[in-house]
């Protein structure tokens, strides 16, 4: 796909504020500068500097939103919860619209004149899963594709597409508090379960958060919700008495499984009932976007599969190591803990609200735990309160190098990381942990290739 670039004046005009300057705040900048806008940007942690060739950009803290259209907060500072940033207590103080990066997407392709199609995913696990095989089957199918938001590439970051193309964006709860005119031509509820409860204050808050997904969407539209847990199905429920148009998934309903069944035998990137949970929804959304069933299948059958997602990472002596990094809470390490018989497990970082005692039903897949991070002491409580075998090791080397042993000593022919925690106490995101780990295993296999 050839990619276009947005017209140099289709912001011209408009004044943008932008805090934080992570992998979003600075394609949002780097983005609006580009279509004509002037933007104000700080970052608390890391203030940027001046760039004297840039006259519509300020490098300066945000003390008013006078006179400014919108203020776009990175999705890790809040805007209500815990408490909210300064900058967003003065963008309501002004009247000025608190937006996401998503959210300017949107809009930018409908001032560019595209009439791009957009599908929208999110739920509290399978995100990005299912944004990665719903882009691949459209692009295996021909279609220009753009997948980014919350996974890999910011929104902002993102092409215009022709009229013809479809946007795929994984949408956290974060940025989707931050909507206003966002319109979804598909958008996908996979699954809800208590996470950053300390942004949304509770569950409620949460599901609410979630529910903006399908803002703005009409009839001739398609809202794909799982109707496999309460909060999913209320919303479902919620949704089909506005008129929306619904596809309810559901694991359990066999003519849907059954008309993937053949592909997904033959995906080896897409193991356990979570991946086809994440299957089923892709492929609702692959229909109502043009897809038929071959080209559907043909998109599982040739998914490549994510990094850090279950992802072979090595193999040594037998010794199978998969990396789930991506796992940063309990549930997502229960669908990789599923997809096992029997398992030496590397887990630890910064825990979720209620640790891992959800997966207590699984430690008897667990020869014996390794634990890193922050809150390995109170997994290692945990653990031991139910009679598994752990030891805590500190660091990922040690933890994976102990776990060689392990799985020599104990006959264990599967070595998981699937952390079931945040990466944040010991590394930059969970993409850098995997990275570690997989580099850590190569070292291993050239320690002892003769």
């Amino acid at each position: 796909m050839t990619e276009r670039a947005f017209p140099s004046d289709l912001f011209a005009g408009s004044r943008f504020a932008v805090a934080g300057l992570g992998r979003n705040g600075s394609a949002v900048v780097k983005a609006l500068l580009a279509m004509g806008a002037e933007v104000q940007a700080w970052d608390d942690k890391n203030p940027p500097e001046a760039d004297p060739t840039q006259k519509r950009f300020t490098a300066a803290p945000i003390e008013t939103l006078a006179g400014f259209d919108a203020l776009i907060l990175s999705p890790g500072i809040p805007h209500l919860l815990p408490a909210p940033h300064p900058a967003a207590v003065k963008a309501r103080e002004a009247h000025v619209p608190i937006l996401s990066d998503a959210e300017i997407l949107f809009q930018a392709v409908r001032r560019a004149g595209s009439k791009a199609r957009f599908a929208a995913i999110t739920g509290t696990n399978g995100k990005s899963t299912t944004t990665a095989l719903l882009a691949h089957m459209l692009e295996k199918a021909g279609y220009p594709v753009a997948a980014g938001g919350n996974l890999g590439t910011a929104s902002l970051a993102l092409p215009l597409l022709p009229d013809n193309g479809v946007y795929v964006i994984e949408m956290s709860s974060y940025m989707l508090e931050r909507l206003h005119d966002f319109h979804a031509d598909t958008a996908c509820l996979l699954n809800l379960t208590p996470d950053h409860l300390d942004r949304h204050g509770d569950m409620a808050g949460y599901a609410a958060a979630k529910h903006h997904v399908f803002d703005n969407m009409t009839a001739s539209d398609l809202a794909v919700i799982s109707i496999d847990d309460a909060y999913c199905r209320e919303i479902a429920q919620d949704c089909a008495s506005t008129g929306l148009t619904i596809s309810r998934l559901s694991v359990d309903d066999a003519p849907s499984v059954a008309a993937i069944a053949t592909p997904m035998q033959q995906a080896p990137t897409l193991p356990g009932a979570h991946n086809l949970q994440n299957a089923l929804a892709a492929s609702a959304m692959a229909r109502h976007l043009g897809l038929d069933e071959h080209e559907i299948a043909e998109g599982l059958r040739t998914y490549p599969g994510l990094p850090h997602r279950q992802a072979l990472a090595g193999v040594i002596d037998g010794i199978r190591f998969i990396n789930d990094s991506k796992a940063t809470n309990a549930e997502a390490a229960e669908k990789a803990l599923l997809c096992y018989d029997k398992v030496i497990w590397i887990a630890g970082g910064t825990a979720k609200s209620g640790g891992i005692d959800a997966l207590a039903p699984l430690f008897g897949r667990i020869a014996k735990a390794f634990l890193i991070g922050r809150d390995a002491p109170m997994l290692q409580k945990t653990l031991q309160d139910h009679h598994v075998a752990v030891e805590n090791c500190g660091t990922l080397d040690v933890a994976t190098e102990a776990a060689l042993a392990a799985a020599r000593a104990l006959d264990v022919p599967v070595v998981l990381l699937s952390p079931a925690c945040a990466s944040f106490d010991q590394f930059a995101s969970f993409e850098a942990r995997g990275a570690h780990f997989v580099d850590i295993l190569t070292r291993l296999h050239d320690s002892e290739t003769p």
